[in-house]
């Protein structure tokens, strides 16, 4: 899963080259509002914190879907800062990048199936229905512990798709350098008596960023149980520019579906295929046009939230259907 991965014939839509740039605008941005922040949480103005916290959770939330972007080797074209970025992020965001990275592959190789770790517990048809919801629900409200646990346990089950001992070995090495980074950062936080910093800062806005992405998450693909990609992913095609900003600061993640039919495609590419994305099958979902109207039909499966075709005992060809539209007919 990098950069190299062979992707269909591009269409002659070229990206704005500021499109290109949407990660460095996201991180520029997130420093400037953590700055700002910074100097409201001093100044006790929490008339202008509140909302600075909230921006930058926003900005945040684009850090982490960089993080994905750097599992698929997409973020920076030096594979180095491409490594470290993913690492730094991971870092401070609970989760190891290689774990991370490993478990991901299993999302876009088998979506939506039981081998898909990244959507655990809700393909699982032996689940019982409480234990969905309740995960749903942690996850949903504590994004920040709840899905790096989630993939934790993708590496540490029994029959766990991560089996090379060099990769186990890295991935506990990154598990150790991720503990004494947080030990060192907490004491000197706590010697140095900036606790109110630290939680206003980061903390308040790492949480609401979890949150976001795992909403973004669940819209993308909870509740849904077709055996095809565009009918196991929701996408969102806005058609204003507040829509096409947000699209802009989330590094182009509405088009989800188009990610999912050419993961080795750059996010500024995404929207030149979003045609892609109309149905081609009765059972598939057109685009949303907005992340309101995408979270309303996410909502009304919250109740019994689960995701793939093997929720359907009949499809018994689920999977390799998926396999069949990673890549749209041309």
């Amino acid at each position: 899963m990098n950069r190299t991965e062979p992707i269909d014939e591009p269409s002659a839509w070229k990206p704005h080259p500021i499109s290109r740039s949407a990660f460095s605008f996201v991180s520029i941005t997130f420093y400037l509002s953590m700055i700002g922040l910074g100097f409201a949480v001093h100044f006790e103005n929490y008339w202008i914190a509140v909302p600075l916290i909230l921006l930058c959770s926003h900005f945040m939330h684009g850090l982490l879907i960089g993080f994905h972007e750097a599992s698929h080797g997409m973020l920076r074209h030096n594979r180095k800062f491409n490594e470290f970025e993913g690492l730094l992020i991971g870092t401070l965001s609970f989760t190891s990048f290689t774990v991370y990275r490993v478990s991901h592959q299993t999302h876009h190789s088998h979506l939506g199936s039981q081998r898909d770790e990244e959507l655990w517990p809700f393909v699982e048809p032996d689940a019982p229905r409480w234990t969905r919801i309740l995960a749903a629900f942690l996850e949903l409200t504590c994004g920040i512990l709840f899905t790096p646990l989630v993939f934790l346990r993708s590496f540490l089950r029994k029959g766990s798709p991560i089996r090379s001992p060099r990769i186990r070995r890295r991935i506990w090495i990154e598990f150790g350098a991720m503990v004494v980074f947080w030990t060192v950062l907490l004491t000197s936080v706590h010697l140095l008596g900036i606790w109110r910093y630290f939680l206003l800062i980061y903390a308040a806005p790492a949480i609401i960023a979890g949150n976001l992405q795992s909403w973004r998450k669940y819209i993308e693909h909870v509740g849904l149980t077709g055996n095809t990609v565009r009918s196991g992913t929701r996408s969102v095609v806005a058609g204003n520019w507040l829509g096409r900003l947000v699209s802009f600061t989330l590094l182009h993640e509405p088009y989800h579906g188009v990610h999912h039919l050419h993961m080795g495609l750059p996010h500024a590419e995404l929207p030149g295929r979003a045609s892609e994305l109309e149905p081609t099958e009765s059972c598939e979902l057109p685009p949303f046009r907005s992340y309101g109207h995408a979270l309303l039909h996410l909502v009304s499966c919250l109740g019994d939230p689960r995701v793939g075709p093997q929720w359907h005992p009949q499809n018994e060809n689920a999977e390799s259907s998926l396999q069949r539209t990673k890549h749209p007919a041309k």
